[in-house]
């Protein structure tokens, strides 16, 4: 392996730090220690903070580059195997990447060096996002497209049945609610004269009073129903409905507003089509 070979190795570890920072709003750039003492040094200000990467820590070029960073005021962190190195006692945070050994047979091409200094990397993002307080929407925000995106910005709202929901008073018998569990994809729900949710049945409520009751049509609902269903919220990410689904074993839920009113019922299968599994 060239001499070449190993700092390509290196430029493509610090493009991928530089995306990760990226995702954690740290708009971040790679600087070759060689371009940066032919004007690419024009790109670093004052509040910058850069990330030396070598595993010697006594690279001539890098420590070329970190004289000039030092004089620019700039707040430098070495990642390197050597903490005795120049480079670790002239940077303001040093941060130890040794290894024993290389992957490499002859232990020379850097292997498990770089993938160390990879997941240093990694663990300075991963805080920058702890510090920021960065949420799933702040994710979802900078990840619009994909499977990710998908996850992180369908609501239930998106997805939820609005129409002809399968909504039963207090006074309903089983009977009606049977042709609700038929005609809706097996759920009922039972509302309260204010209109909040009174109740849910489900087609396992059915089976389960089937097992014991020969005629059930004139029993009333108020006897079968759950009265403290897993509800959603329509301003919900679906992807937390869908873990409460399975968490409970359940297919579909009523979807009530902030006055807790119902407003849609959302089924597992409509957010499995969403892509939000």
């Amino acid at each position: 392996m060239t001499r070449k070979d190993i700092v390509e190795r290196g430029r493509r570890v610090l493009r991928m730090e530089t995306e990760a920072l990226g995702e954690a709003e740290r708009p971040a750039t790679f600087l070759h220690p060689a371009d940066s003492v032919h004007g690419d040094l024009g790109i670093v200000g004052k509040s910058d903070v850069a990330i030396l990467i070598s595993k010697s820590g006594e690279s001539h070029e890098l420590l070329a580059l970190l004289d000039h960073l030092k004089r620019l005021g700039v707040c430098t962190i070495a990642l390197t195997s050597n903490t005795k190195s120049t480079l670790a006692r002239h940077s303001d945070v040093a941060l130890d990447g040794w290894v024993k050994e290389e992957a490499c047979p002859h232990d020379l091409a850097p292997t498990t060096s770089t993938t160390v200094a990879l997941a240093l990397g990694d663990a300075l993002a991963i805080a920058l996002l702890e510090e920021k307080g960065f949420d799933a929407d702040d994710f979802a925000r900078l990840h619009p497209g994909g499977a990710i995106g998908r996850r992180l910005l369908t609501r239930v709202a998106d997805v939820m049945v609005t129409d002809n929901l399968p909504i039963l008073t207090e006074s309903a018998t089983m009977r009606e609610a049977v042709v609700q569990l038929a005609e809706r994809r097996g759920i009922a729900v039972v509302t309260g004269k204010s209109g909040s949710v009174a109740g849910v049945i489900t087609t396992g409520d059915l089976s389960r009073l089937m097992e014991h009751e020969e005629n059930v049509f004139p029993i009333p609902v108020t006897k079968v129903m759950n009265r403290t269903p897993k509800v959603a919220q329509a301003d919900e990410l679906g992807s937390a409905v869908v873990y409460r689904m399975e968490t409970h074993g359940i297919i579909a839920m009523p979807v009530l507003n902030g006055e807790d009113q119902i407003v849609g019922v959302v089924h597992l299968h409509d957010l499995m089509r969403a892509g939000v599994v």
